[in-house]
This record gives structure tokens, sequence and C-alpha cells, in this order.
């Protein structure tokens, strides 16, 4: 079987009052139509096409992904739509009609649409809702076969009572699609070519219609308000979140996560309140999540704990390591086991070894940390000068007293100490100490200035 998925997305999206086609706004930083995609991809579709029409240049901007564009230019309705994707449909393909504003449709769902399809029948996913205002309604013969589609618009007092709805997602045969489309005509209420026409035109040529339908409404949900789309995140979450919990994942409050992109979590992962995870993050065995925590693209070895409030972006840690509270790690940051980064600490681009510890105030960038280190409480590497980087390197069992400047390109040797309130500029050789100090003064009987009357 060869699979053509034809993805709508031409329309324009009024009620969301934006100048960004609906298609492109996000759920989980993924747009909707970005989802649809994906889904389409998930079931191998050998092609799929994307129909734009309201904000096209902006749509096909923003979506990297091999798709066939294809363009309808006026807006006459859904069967006019799918009609301009005919010229890239081939008579034997199966083609599976999804809309770009229904993320959530499960892939086992439409597997089982694809399943019912064949050369003699159409498949239609439909749901019965228990207020089904606003959808078409699947209008069944005397022995329960599907005999048409009626838009609410132009449905009877008698047709308005049914609770079987049209989902709009469809799946049928190339050559059927293509002659059933062609006898298609937009005399209704709105004056548009519906593509629900189809199932009436195929009773009448002898196919049957096969229903499917899905796990929950939800899998069907489309956006046509910023409302609706805070509803469908909102969803996505919590659905997330319940496969989290499946795999053995404690979350402290499931209502109060966010993944925008995969999280992959081994087992006894606890995840604290209002965490957001981006991009492709790895959890192992144990890892500990305060609350408020933001991680982007990281991957975090087995018993690290990660304190509240820290920010941890492009970043690989080690076991057994200790971030935070309040620690941002930045691009380029690797943390070997047993590492320690704590509160108001910020990393970037660094190697921190074994059992090597920055524990309060400090800035690590452009570095190399061997194992054992010490970095006392508000050290800074000075990394720039204004037009280049520099890097420090700072090799094993270093000893950084509080409040030092490091100015790059610097090297400490093994064992070295710096004094407290140093600013080395100049590499120290191993084992010595290096400090730098004005000599200190006491004025006795000293009088502190004060305010005139």
């Amino acid at each position: 079987m060869s699979l053509t998925v034809v993805i709508l997305a031409a329309g324009k999206g009024t009620r969301m009052k934006s100048s960004l086609p609906k298609v492109l706004h996000p759920v989980a930083d993924k747009s909707l139509v970005g989802h649809v995609i994906d889904t389409a991809a998930s079931l191998g579709a050998q092609k799929t096409c994307v129909i734009v029409g309201h904000g096209a240049e902006q749509v096909r901007e923003r979506i990297d992904a091999d798709v066939t564009w294809v363009l309808q230019a006026e807006q006459k309705g859904t069967g006019h739509a799918v009609q301009q994707a005919m010229p890239e449909i081939g008579s034997e393909d199966t083609v599976l009609v999804l809309y770009g504003d229904v993320p959530l449709t499960r892939v086992e769902t439409l597997r089982e649409l694809l399943d019912v399809t064949n050369d003699n029948t159409v498949g239609l996913l439909t749901v019965v809702m228990d207020d089904p205002s606003g959808y078409g309604r699947i209008v069944r013969d005397s022995d329960g076969q599907v005999s048409g589609i009626v838009e609410q618009k132009d449905a009877s007092a008698e047709q308005l009572a049914i609770c079987e709805v049209n989902t709009g997602i469809l799946a049928i045969r190339g050559d059927h699609l293509g002659r059933l489309l062609a006898g298609l005509s937009n005399d209704n209420a709105q004056g548009e070519y519906y593509l629900t026409d189809i199932f009436s035109r195929a009773r009448e040529r002898g196919l049957a219609i096969a229903t499917v339908n899905p796990s929950a409404e939800w899998e069907v949900a489309g956006v046509n308000s910023r409302r609706q789309l805070a509803e469908l995140e909102r969803t996505h979450q919590a659905n997330i979140a319940g496969e989290l919990m499946d795999a053995g994942v404690t979350l402290k409050d499931p209502a109060r996560i966010d993944v925008r992109g995969q999280l992959r979590t081994g087992q006894d992962v606890t995840i604290d309140v209002n965490c957001v995870f981006e991009g492709e993050v790895e959890l192992a065995d144990g890892v500990t999540i305060g609350p408020n925590c933001t991680l982007s693209n990281v991957s975090v070895g087995a018993g690290t704990q990660i304190r509240a409030n820290s920010v941890l972006e492009n970043a690989s840690l080690g076991d057994a390591c200790s971030i935070g509270p309040f620690a941002r790690l930045r691009p380029g940051t690797e943390l070997a086991d047993d590492a320690h980064v704590g509160n108001f600490v910020e990393v970037k681009n660094a190697q921190i070894g074994s059992g090597s510890k920055i524990n309060h105030l400090s800035y690590v960038g452009d570095t190399d940390i061997g194992r054992r280190v010490n970095v006392g409480a508000g050290t800074i590497t000075c990394n720039y000068d204004g037009a280049n980087k520099h890097r420090t390197v700072i090799e094993d069992g270093v000893f950084i007293g509080s409040n030092s400047s490091l100015v790059a390109p610097l090297k400490i040797g093994e064992g070295a100490t710096v004094g407290a309130g140093s600013t080395i500029g100049k590499d120290v050789p191993a084992g010595s100490l290096a400090l730098t100090r004005a000599p200190q003064k006491a004025l006795q009987n000293w009088q502190r200035p004060r305010k005139n009357k």
C-alpha cells in the first residue's frame, strides 16, 4: 500500500486574532501542523501533501519537513481544498485526509482507520459527543450503515438530534476520491464544496463506509481560538504526565509539568512542580528534579539531584552530581560524576571533573576543571577580553580561594592554591600558592564621615 497523507492547512483562523496563520500556533512548542506532519511520518506515508492558503508563505518558511506544498488560492471549502491535491495522488494510493489544526490524533487510531479501508470501502473517523453543536452529523440508514453526512447549517431538526459526528478524518483509495470529488456541488448554505458530500455519493456508487472511533474526544479536537489552544495544551501535557507516571516517574503534581519536546526517563525519577523540559532531555535512574526548573537539551546521569529554580541548557551531567538551587548551566557544560554546582553559580562551555565543587556565587566560563577541585565563593573566570574568548585550565586538586578573579588565558597547575581575593593573570605552577593582596592597614581613632545637619 502506498500511503499519501493530505493535510488541510489553508484556513485563516480569524478567531485566533493573530497575524500568525492558525496552523502555526504551538502546542508543546511545536506548531499544530507540525504535530500532524509528524503523525504522517509515523504512519510511514510515502508522500505528505500540505494544502496552504492564508499565510501560505509563512507556513512554508516555518515548516522544515519533507512535504509537498499545494496551494488553495481561493478558499471554497474542504472538498475544493482536496481537489487541489489530486495531481499529487496516484489512483491506487490510499489517501488519508487530516487537518492541520487537529494535532493530537493518535497514530494507533489512524492505523485502525487505514486497516478498514480497501478497494471497496471508505474509512471514516466519527465520534459520539454529548454536545455535537457545530459538527456535521452522521446519517445512517435503517440497517445502521452510513448513508451520508449533513452539516449543521443544512441539518433538519431530526438530524440535529444526532450525537454521532464527523471528525473530517477519512481514508479512501485515490481513484475513488478523484471521481467523487469531480461531482461535488456547492448548492448549500455556505456556497462551498464540502468534502463530506463524497459519502452520500460513495454509497450511490456501491462503496461501503466503515467507521472507526477514537479513544477520546481530544484525539479529534481542533483549534479555532486561543482558549481552545490552551485547553488542548493542557490535555496534551496531561497525556504526557500519564505516560511518565506509567513508566515509573513520580510527579509531585501531574497538572504542573510541561514537556515541550521529548523526555526520556529511567526508573525512580522524581519531578517536582512547575518544571519545563524542552528539546531532547534524558533523565537516568534515580534523578531528582526540584521545583521550577527548566531543562533544554540536557542529559542527566543516574542519581543526580537538580535543586529548585535551576536552568540547564545544552549540558551533559554525569552520575551523582548536585546542581543548584538557583544554578545555571549554559551550552557546552559537561560535568563528570559527583561534580557539584551550587547556588547562584553560572557555568558555560566548561568541563568539570569528578568530585569538583563550585558551590557558591561564581561564574566559570570557557574552562577545563580537573578532578577534586574546589572553587570558592565569588570566583570568576575572566574569559572575554572584549573581542575574543580565552580558556582557563585548572588541573586536579587545585583550591581556589573565595572572591578570586582568574584572567584567561591561564593555567593553574595540579595541587596549586590561589589565595582568597586574588587576581591571577599568570600561570600558576603545580603545588604552589599564588595570591595578590594589597597590604592591610588599620587607622586608629578613625572618624566616619557624618551628614551635615
